[in-house]
């Protein structure tokens, strides 16, 4: 499942720019969505390998999740201000640069030696990550000033980042049972290369004027990894630890001081006063739950299909391609069905069909059929898929037109931090369980609570979200 990437601050500033001569080029596309396609694959392809990474290098349940969250951990911290620094240095130097640390990152992350090195190379991959995220979309805005062209190549980036996370569990299975799990982060390689050819050729962006918020930026990367890290480390070592204490208060005392930042501050990465509208503030919690069951559901079932039930990583890959499958189709459906009913329609739908995938999987026993696990899977992804255009499409038609970069850039931090969140809580209940499947159960029950509880906010927003957020 992946959203609709939202035009983010880099993008609406693209539009004000001078066009670059040569717009509509392949290339341009080719450049951009290679990159996109590379960033979505590795927020899941290192799920379905992580059994094998802990044999390899060592390490419990705290340190797969390192290797899962410090990515998405990144990803989600620097996306709101990855936008200003894009602007600052331009699209093209910005996406250029991304590119070559995500590279070398990838790189590290085979070679590494241990565990702790491969958590800080992931660290790393996220950061460059968050970069090349909007300047990826900025690229497409700058090299397609056509308007009707333009639609169309968002479109086929848009498909390439929604094949990348139906490829990754798959992708990443085939290459850990082939040729080992190195080579999950060292299919990278060429892929970046390629995409470093292709923007040689791409005109030089415009450096616009833009202001990064240190003081926000530094808080909300304190507030999120503390919070993360206490989750994580409470699960494998109980909460009552010092150190989980100090983390956990640590995280309170940083988001207070990130709110009060963005409060007074006159240029905030993260406008307070979006959140004025109802339907700003549901679309973040739907969001953050939809990430939070698909992503800790791949998390937990790649662990489950290995772990305790004997499949290899290339088995345990190839159980995902039933829900991943009709992502795609499900997304265009999701669209129609707005354009036809409204938003909440779909919207509605698809939290009510994930929960009761969810609430299927609670069925799941030693005695349950791989494959049936695997169709019990389906409407969790489905259910996403059929919420996220929809949602999306509220969301860009509820805010003022100069906020919709910055509403969107919220969505998509909110969406990977519920599923970094996820990883940290499912991955606690597992560890401090009696047995995996009462872990599995309890995590799955939370997703579905959740779910459940934002379907019904959903049923509070207007029928069809034209409710203007404040400026």
């Amino acid at each position: 499942m992946t959203s609709l990437p939202k035009p983010s601050a880099e993008a609406r500033s693209a539009a004000a720019a001078p066009e670059a001569t040569g717009g509509g080029s392949p290339v341009v596309l080719g450049a951009a969505l290679l990159g996109f396609f590379l960033i979505s694959l590795d927020a899941l392809i290192v799920t379905v390998a992580l059994p094998d990474i802990g044999r390899s290098l060592g390490g419990g349940m705290s340190g797969l999740q390192w290797v899962v969250d410090g990515y998405t951990l990144m990803f989600a911290a620097l996306m709101l201000s990855a936008g200003a620094l894009s602007d600052r240095i331009g699209a093209k130097r910005a996406y250029g640069g991304g590119l070559v640390l995500f590279a070398l990152a990838s790189a590290a992350c085979g070679l590494a030696p241990g565990l702790g090195v491969l958590v800080a190379a992931r660290l790393v991959q996220g950061a460059a990550a968050a970069v090349m995220m909007p300047a990826s979309l900025a690229l497409v805005r700058q090299g397609f000033p056509d308007q009707a062209r333009r639609a169309r190549a968002i479109a086929i980036w848009t498909v390439g980042g929604a094949v990348a996370v139906a490829a990754g569990p798959v992708l990443g299975g085939a290459l850990t049972a082939s040729v080992g799990w190195r080579w999950i982060f060292y299919v990278n390689l060429p892929a970046g290369l390629l995409a470093l050819a292709l923007l040689a050729r791409v005109p030089a962006s415009a450096r616009l004027p833009a202001r990064l918020d240190a003081a926000g930026q530094v808080t909300a990367v304190l507030a999120m990894g503390a919070l993360t890290y206490g989750v994580i480390e409470g699960g494998d070592q109980g909460f009552a630890r010092p150190l989980v204490v100090v983390s956990l208060l640590s995280a309170a005392a940083a988001a207070v001081a990130f709110l009060a930042v963005q409060a007074r501050s006159a240029h905030p990465m993260l406008p307070l006063p979006l959140f004025r509208s109802r339907v700003v503030a549901v679309s973040l919690a739907v969001g953050f739950m939809l990430n939070a069951a698909y992503y800790g559901g791949v998390f937990i079932f790649s662990l489950y299909l290995q772990q305790e039930r004997g499949q290899s990583a290339l088995h345990a890959g190839l159980m995902f391609i039933p829900m991943t499958a009709l992502v795609a189709v499900v997304n265009l459906a999701s669209a129609k069905l707005a354009g036809r009913f409204g938003p909440r329609v779909p919207m509605v739908a698809g939290q009510l069909v994930g929960t009761a995938g969810l609430m299927a999987l609670l069925t799941v026993d030693p005695h349950t059929g791989v494959w049936t696990v695997a169709a019990l899977m389906v409407p969790v992804g489905l259910g996403g898929a059929l919420t996220v255009p929809a949602l999306t499409a509220m969301l860009l038609d509820t805010v003022p037109a100069d906020r919709a970069g910055t509403a969107g850039a919220v969505l998509n931090t909110g969406r990977q931090v519920g599923g970094a969140i996820a990883v940290a809580v499912f991955g606690a209940l597992l560890a401090g369980a009696d047995t995996f499947l009462t872990g599995m159960r309890w995590s799955m029950l939370i997703a579905a609570a959740g779910l459940l509880l934002t379907a019904g906010a959903t049923l509070t927003l207007p029928r069809a979200g034209h409710q203007n957020a404040a400026a």
